[in-house]
Formats: structure tokens, C-alpha cells, sequence
């Protein structure tokens, strides 16, 4: 399965270190100046991708990080903040990253299984499970007790697909515990646990409850201290709903689609939290990759074999792991997009470190965004023989 493909079955889902040692880290990310192996020529050959991508997609911005080594080697934003301002666009904008956020929850969840808090094969809803039975009538529905949490990461719960039924894109006034319940009462499974991949949006969710369940703290705070910290992370935080609830220096989203869930402003985005509510820039994705991305153990906040395992995929499907979509050469990556939003977010065998971030959406803006930026890369010749 190519890139194009993978990312088409996530489209749509619109889906503690001292402080020594967070310094250091963050230095990981300074220590080169800013495009000091791309020529001037090359740097307007980047831009043209861009701008080509704007022009395609009627892309009021779209921002970039590259890192390559654990280095941020190119950092640039084109456009402006949103349609008809004036105020240009830079590196330091938030964006709502979408289904990004789900490596980011499976960090969280890797994290607590190195403490020893957590096991990837402990039960979800059961007596002995995680959450107990405190959500939803009992007894529950055929194999929901049989759910783990690896089913949860994997996508191979058995149901609660990005389908038209998803469950995150209904009930909008419901909260958390609300929306489990009713789903627990009237989803069943479409099939047994751990057998049949299904993209679930909802399943992530769960993992956001787990994360809550087990720390006793709400999920932003716990993934704030235990993943975004330690990666040198400050200014990421979990989306407001409406056009009055918008960050400091957040864009304004797009829409450009017809039908239901098509407004940024009437989905219920700080609710999804833990599978899609993360707003950031490229640069904090970035700092996040390079700080999970395997190849480096002074740098990286997780185990090397947690993180060969959360890079590992099921045998339900060869192209997602846990939390990242893999292939056979050795990438990982994932997409995002929800009304208003697209998001990608790369890490290549031959240690690059990437994101791009645009405040709108349309039919093929995720796979699209995902080329735009391979094609900008292989524009610097330096970086040439590492795509070969």
C-alpha cells in the first residue's frame, strides 16, 4: 500500500524529565541555523510547491517544518491567517492538527505501559477492565469485554468505525462519559476484537478515558507533562469549538465541502481530544518526531523497544501500526483532517522529520499535502540522495 492509499482510509475522520535534561533536548532543535544547506534557487523552487498547492486547494495558509537528523534543517509559512486579514502568516500560528493527534495519544499510552501502569493486553470494559463498567448498561453487548487496549490502538476493536455512523461526529452536546454510554448501549460490534482493522476515531477516544482513568489526571495535562514537555512543547493545547473560542495566534478554518460536520465551527473538536483535538504548529510535531522517532535514544522519551513496538504493525493490517501508519521502507506517518483543517505528519527511514499544516479542507487535501511536501524536499539537491 502506497502512501496515497493509506492516507485515503484516515481522510476524513474529521476526524517526567528534569529540567536539565528538557533544555538539552530542546537544543536539539536549535543548534543549526535555518536552511543551511538550501541554496536560494532551491528555496524558491520549495516555495513554488507551495504556492501551487495554495492556489490548488484555495489554501488560505499553509505552514511547514522540516527537521533532518533531530535538526530543524527548514521552517516557513505561506499566506495569511484566514480569508480577507491581513495578518500574514508565520511559523508560530496554531492549527488544529486532527487525527495527528493519535500518535501523540499513543505515546501517552506507551508511556504509562513503560511505568508499569498499564499493560497493552489489559481489558477496557469489564469488572476487571480499565473503565470498569461505569459507562453503558450491562450487560454489555458480544465481545465488548473482550476489548483491549492494543484493540484500541490498533483499530481492531471490532466496530465504531469513521463511517457515516461514527460515534465522535454525533450526539455533539453530549460530553465524554455521555457519548460512551450511548454508544455501549446502541453500537454493537461489528466483529470480534482483534480480528478486522477498522479506522476508529472512537477507539481513541477510549484511550483518552484510559489515559484519565489511570493518572487521575485530565488527558491534556497528563500528555502536556509526560510527552509535550519533555519534547520541548509549550504552546500546544486542545482545540475550542467556535470562532470566539480560538487560541492566541490560532488560524481561522475553512470549510469547503457540502452536508453534514462541513462547518469548523459546529463540531465538537475540544471532545476529541485524544483522537483528533490537538492544535499546534509544525515545528511542535516536528519537536514530537524527533523525540520518538527511534533513532536516537539521547534524545528519545520513550524505550527503543516501545517504540519498535508502537512502530509495529497488527496483523490485522501490514499499514498501521499503533498509532502511526508504517509501509515497508521503513516510514511512518499520519494524516489528519476535520472541516476547516488538514494535517501530515512524516517520519522517513532516512531520518527526516516533517509537518505541514493548512486551514482548510477539501476532497484530496490530506493526500495532496502529504506529496506537497516530499516534492518540496527532493527540490534541495543535498537532500536528494536520502529519498533515493
Amino acid at each position: 500500500m502506497n502512501r496515497r492509499t493509506a492516507l485515503k482510509t484516515i481522510a476524513g475522520c474529521g476526524a517526567a524529565l528534569g529540567i536539565a535534561g528538557l533544555v538539552g533536548k530542546e537544543r536539539i532543535l536549535t543548534a543549526l541555523s535555518l536552511n543551511n544547506k538550501i541554496q536560494q534557487s532551491e528555496r524558491e523552487a520549495m516555495a513554488s510547491v507551495a504556492e501551487d498547492f495554495r492556489g490548488k486547494f484555495a489554501a488560505p495558509g499553509l505552514s511547514i517544518a522540516i527537521a533532518q537528523n533531530g535538526r530543524l534543517a527548514y521552517e516557513q509559512a505561506f499566506g495569511v491567517t484566514g480569508r480577507g486579514s491581513r495578518e500574514e502568516l508565520t511559523p508560530s500560528h496554531l492549527f488544529r492538527i486532527a487525527s495527528v493527534s493519535k500518535p501523540i495519544t499513543s505515546a501517552a499510552i506507551f508511556s504509562l505501559i513503560e511505568k508499569g501502569r498499564l499493560r497493552s493486553e489489559d481489558r477496557v470494559f469489564a469488572t476487571d477492565g480499565i473503565l470498569g463498567v461505569e459507562y453503558g448498561k450491562q450487560p454489555y453487548g458480544r465481545g465488548v469485554e473482550q476489548i483491549t487496549i492494543d484493540h484500541l490502538l490498533t483499530h481492531t476493536s471490532g466496530g465504531w468505525d469513521n463511517g457515516p455512523d461514527d460515534p465522535m461526529f454525533s450526539n455533539v452536546g453530549m460530553n465524554h462519559a455521555q457519548l460512551i454510554s450511548w454508544t455501549l448501549n446502541n453500537q454493537p460490534l461489528k466483529n470480534p476484537p482483534g480480528k478486522v482493522y477498522a479506522y476508529s476515531n472512537f477507539g481513541y477516544c477510549l484511550l483518552g478515558r484510559v489515559i484519565e482513568k489511570v493518572t487521575g489526571r485530565a488527558y491534556p495535562d497528563y500528555v502536556q507533562n509526560a510527552i509535550l514537555s519533555p519534547c520541548g512543547i509549550t504552546d500546544m493545547r486542545i482545540a475550542g469549538n467556535t470562532l470566539q473560542d480560538r487560541a492566541p495566534r490560532e488560524v481561522t478554518y475553512y470549510g469547503q465541502g457540502q452536508g453534514p460536520y462541513q462547518n469548523p465551527y459546529e463540531i465538537n473538536v475540544r471532545r476529541m481530544d485524544s483522537h483528533g483535538g490537538w492544535i499546534a504548529t509544525p515545528l511542535d510535531l516536528v519537536r514530537f518526531a524527533i523525540h520518538v522517532d527511534g533513532f536516537d535514544v539521547s534524545r528519545d522519551i520513550l524505550k527503543t523497544e516501545t517504540i519498535r513496538k508502537m512502530a509495529t504493525p497488527s496483523d490485522a493490517n501490514p499499514n498501521y501500526a499503533r498509532g502511526w501508519m508504517v509501509n515497508t521502507k521503513g516510514h511512518w506517518w499520519h494524516g489528519g483532517d476535520l472541516a476547516g483543517t488538514t494535517a501530515i505528519l512524516v517520519r522517513t527511514s532516512s531520518r527526516f522529520c516533517w509537518a505541514a499544516l493548512t486551514n482548510t479542507r477539501r476532497e484530496g487535501t490530506v493526500s495532496a499535502l502529504d506529496d506537497m511536501v516530499w516534492e518540496m524536499v527532493s527540490k534541495v539537491s543535498a537532500w536528494r540522495p536520502a529519498l533515493a
